[in-house]
């Protein structure tokens, strides 16, 4: 299987990637714990349907010591009991950010309440952001085929 479109190889994609990565980076350097924010990378991957960022973000996580319960677990997260109160908050705002566009209303009032219960200001536009971001990953993997599999961590940087 092969992407539609090299998006590595392509001018405009490239320049696309660089700011968007640039994006990614004021996340990464929140303090949004990197195992929420990888969790919220796997669980909107999941959900959009994205091979692509499915295997990166999990092989990622893996490599930053995530157990393989937790992994294995993350799309039925509200019946595990291996996820903290605080990562089920990000899950839950992270499952209603990325299905907005199925009718569902939106990031309820409830479940944005709950996430700020744990997490600050700086932490919730991070996770806000992020959210957006991975959708935006999702969606361009998603459009052009992606395949899945072959990812290294570390592999772009």
């Amino acid at each position: 299987m092969d992407a539609r479109l090299n998006f590595y190889g392509n001018s405009v994609a490239m320049k696309f990637a660089k700011y968007i990565n640039s994006a990614g980076k004021v996340i990464s350097d929140s303090t949004l714990p990197a195992a929420t924010q990888e969790l919220v990378k796997i669980r909107a991957s999941q959900i959009n349907g994205c091979g692509f960022c499915t295997d990166m973000h999990t092989k990622d996580a893996a490599h930053a010591g995530e157990t393989s319960l937790r992994l294995n677990l993350i799309a039925a997260w509200r019946e595990a009991k291996v996820f903290t109160e605080a990562e089920r908050a990000a899950l839950e705002v992270t499952e209603q950010g990325t299905r907005i566009a199925d009718a569902a209303g939106g990031v309820t009032d409830e479940a944005w309440a709950n996430a700020a219960k744990y997490y600050d200001e700086d932490q919730l536009a991070a996770l806000v952001s992020l959210i957006a971001l991975i959708n935006a990953y999702n969606r361009m993997n998603v459009i052009i085929q992606q395949p899945a599999g072959d990812y290294q961590p570390g592999q772009f940087g």
